[in-house]
């Protein structure tokens, strides 16, 4: 038999087309602490983490989906952005902050932490988790993606964020 009869009744495989970036240098060390689901703050501490990112979308005219020369260094500037900082979730309902000229004033619970203005980030999230932190990447990337790539046709992205070998926290979005 002809492969065409015998697949006849079968509908052709959708194509989809993705693509992933992992770089040593899509890193950034910064301090954090998470306050977890019983009340419990964890002290402050660091990590060098390590971010992967991809997306699935339609190939373009030169059958790529995005090209990774021009999209890498995008993911390093977002990363960079992170980097030698102290990151503190500005959504937290159980931190209170303060901005003064020179320092911010974190307090939770009896606990006050004093830190230096321009060390610290404060990111639009509930808690500094990985899985928060990766959320946060994809929404930076899919901005730079969307200004810098407009003619791009992407539909999902994956963010991976490594705090440590063996420990990541994944956001998969809608693109």
């Amino acid at each position: 038999m002809k492969p065409e009869r015998l697949l006849g009744n079968v509908a052709p495989m959708s194509r989809r087309f993705s693509i992933e970036v992992a770089k040593d240098y899509f890193n950034f060390a910064s301090a954090h602490f998470l306050i977890f689901a019983n009340g419990q703050r964890e002290p402050l501490h660091g990590h060098n983490y390590q971010v992967s990112v991809g997306m699935e979308g339609e190939l373009d005219q030169a059958g790529v989906v995005m090209d990774f020369i021009t999209f890498k260094p995008l993911v390093k500037r977002v990363c960079d952005g992170l980097d030698h900082r102290t990151l503190i979730q500005s959504k937290s309902d159980v931190i209170k902050i303060r901005r003064r000229p020179k320092d911010v004033e974190i307090m939770y619970r009896k606990q006050r932490l004093l830190l230096p203005r321009r060390d610290v980030i404060l990111l639009p999230l509930k808690n500094t988790s990985t899985e928060l932190l990766a959320e946060y990447l994809a929404k930076q990337i899919k901005r730079g993606v969307q200004r810098e790539f407009p003619r791009a046709k992407i539909h999902y992205i994956e963010v991976a964020v490594d705090e440590a070998r063996g420990q990541r926290g994944i956001f998969r979005g809608e693109f």
